[in-house]
């Protein structure tokens, strides 16, 4: 069997495959009919970022088994197109780990000690030892913004050399972040402890801008160290926190436009040390990435697990037709439940009634898991949802029942918090037409799709019509609505499928309104 590689990976991942027993060819810079007559008759594919995998290539190479992407972004590859034509596509998440927590940790001595300032001076002729006080680490308060993989290993490093800790991350358990050495807190709390603060969050339309002028007067006196993605922390605000004096300093490696632009207002600003990206350059990041991505390649081809496929799905060919209607229904009753309980999720529970309890639903639950991870996590899927979901502390459940009430198949979403619950219902209406019924036990009929506002409010007249007004002035257009309602005159639940976003002015107007207890914007397409 033939391996392509078409992108320069370490040598180790190289001879990794051939002691595996696989014929690697190499061909770089491959692209257009070059790049299809050289994949045409490969088992495996490796790539990095410059090579375009489109569904022309799936299309050519008929004996392809999987794409392996020696890094973490899979942008440049079609995975629609790869699970059409049964490619498996995976991903190596794990192997710059350590080098990115390590750059972190670097960055944070070096903004401590102004070690770039120092240095640039004493080559240009000056001794200026008396212009740099440094600040030691050790027993100060380490701030995280983000408790993933590199938030952990962060932890882990300065927990031993003597911080105290705080973090924040509302989708870790409190019992994890205490088996690193950490507090768990709100933003609020995280950034007001801080004398430096970290930040290892994914880059989302949650997270962009997290952290800008508000944010960063919270940290005042502190430094801000960012090696994760840029866009989390306003540059624009960040290079006046540290020119003004708000902040001693800053260490940033990401950013919001990479190459940096000349004009960027954070290479004014002294004592802001800047990096290019430098976080996964090591020559052990990359040879681990090679590794990982060439045992992946072995275990598709030897037809075993592969841990970080993207889009293998993990039930028997003949029962998928079945199945695949309710992954997507699982998965968009997850994504409405977390964005509902806006709360530190604790526990998952999936329950299948009726039909759907007599298939295999590993997939359908893992989907549960990526829906209600979606809004935070980058790149998560119904593969590594379940790891993500142990990684966090978060206790996941799976039940089923033979017997429903109502309906013929029923999934039920519960996210729970330690203080409180929201449950999500969905089920498939003739021709696999997917329906949110119930939500936290009120009976609807809500098409999961797109844009949807959930309202609660008393139950007085005149509500859905003040509801409907405020959105139509905003120029936002019902498409569907379902009201349910506890008793009479108590509290009612609405459920309005939309054109668009509800605007923040829109949202405001309605929660203005005595008789609105509360307002949530879901969001269903895309992450």
């Amino acid at each position: 069997m033939k391996v392509l590689v078409t992108d320069p990976i370490a040598d180790a991942g190289l001879e990794r495959l051939r002691e595996s027993g696989y014929e690697v060819e190499t061909a770089y810079d491959v692209e257009g009919d070059a790049l299809l007559n050289a994949v045409s008759d490969a088992n495996g594919l490796i790539v990095r970022s410059g090579t375009d995998v489109n569904r022309d290539v799936f299309e050519a190479a008929s004996d392809l088994v999987i794409v392996g992407r020696a890094g973490i972004g899979v942008d440049n590859i079609d995975i629609e197109a790869a699970t059409e034509n049964g490619v498996i596509v995976a991903n190596a998440p794990e192997g710059n780990v350590r080098a990115a927590a390590e750059h972190t940790v670097a960055m944070a001595f070096a903004a401590a000690r102004s070690i770039p300032q120092a240095h640039a001076r004493l080559k240009g002729g000056e001794w200026a030892k008396g212009d740099y006080l440094g600040t030691e680490l050790n027993g100060k308060t380490l701030g995280i913004v983000g408790l993933g993989r590199v938030g952990q290993e962060v932890a882990k490093k300065l927990d031993s050399l003597g911080m105290n800790l705080v973090a924040y991350d509302p989708y870790i358990s409190e019992d994890l972040a205490r088996q690193l050495g950490a507090e768990l807190v709100e933003l609020d709390d995280c950034l007001e402890q801080a004398d430096f603060l970290t930040v290892h969050t994914p880059l989302t339309p949650e997270t962009e801008g997290l952290i800008s002028t508000e944010e960063l007067a919270q940290v005042e006196g502190g430094y801000i160290v960012n090696c994760a993605r840029g866009g989390v922390i306003d540059e624009d605000a960040l290079a006046e926190a540290v020119a003004d004096g708000v902040l001693a300093g800053a260490a940033v490696d990401v950013f919001a436009e990479e190459p940096l632009p000349k004009d960027n207002p954070l290479l004014d600003v002294d004592d802001v040390i800047l990096t290019p990206h430098l976080g996964a350059s090591t020559e052990a990041a990359q040879e681990n990435v090679a590794t990982s991505t060439a045992d992946q390649v072995v275990a598709a081809l030897r037809e075993e697990p592969v841990i970080n496929a993207l889009n293998a799905p993990s039930v028997e060919e003949s029962a998928f037709p079945r199945v695949r209607p309710y992954i997507e229904l699982a998965e968009t009753a997850g994504k409405i439940a977390t964005q509902l309980l806006d709360e530190r999720i604790e526990r998952i529970e999936v329950n299948y009634e009726g039909d759907i309890a007599e298939e295999e639903v590993d997939l359908v639950t893992a989907s549960a898991q990526k829906g209600v991870f979606q809004p935070l996590e980058w790149q998560v899927n119904a593969v590594n949802a379940p790891q993500i979901a142990e990684e966090r502390g978060v206790e996941v459940t799976e039940s089923k029942t033979r017997q429903a009430a109502d309906f013929q198949s029923l999934i039920t979403v519960t996210v729970e918090s330690d203080d409180g619950e929201i449950t999500v219902e969905g089920t498939l209406f003739a021709d696999d037409d997917p329906r949110i019924v119930r939500i936290d036990g009120y009976r609807v009929d809500a098409i999961p799709h797109g844009h949807m506002l959930v309202a609660r409010n008393q139950d007085k007249p005149g509500v859905i019509g003040f509801i409907g007004t405020v959105l139509g002035e905003h120029d936002i257009n019902i498409a569907g609505m379902f009201n349910a309602r506890e008793t009479d005159g108590g509290e009612a639940l609405s459920v309005y499928n939309l054109d668009s976003e509800v605007s923040t002015a829109a949202k405001e107007a309605l929660e203005a309104d005595e008789r609105i207890i509360e307002v949530r914007n879901i969001a269903l397409n895309g992450n």
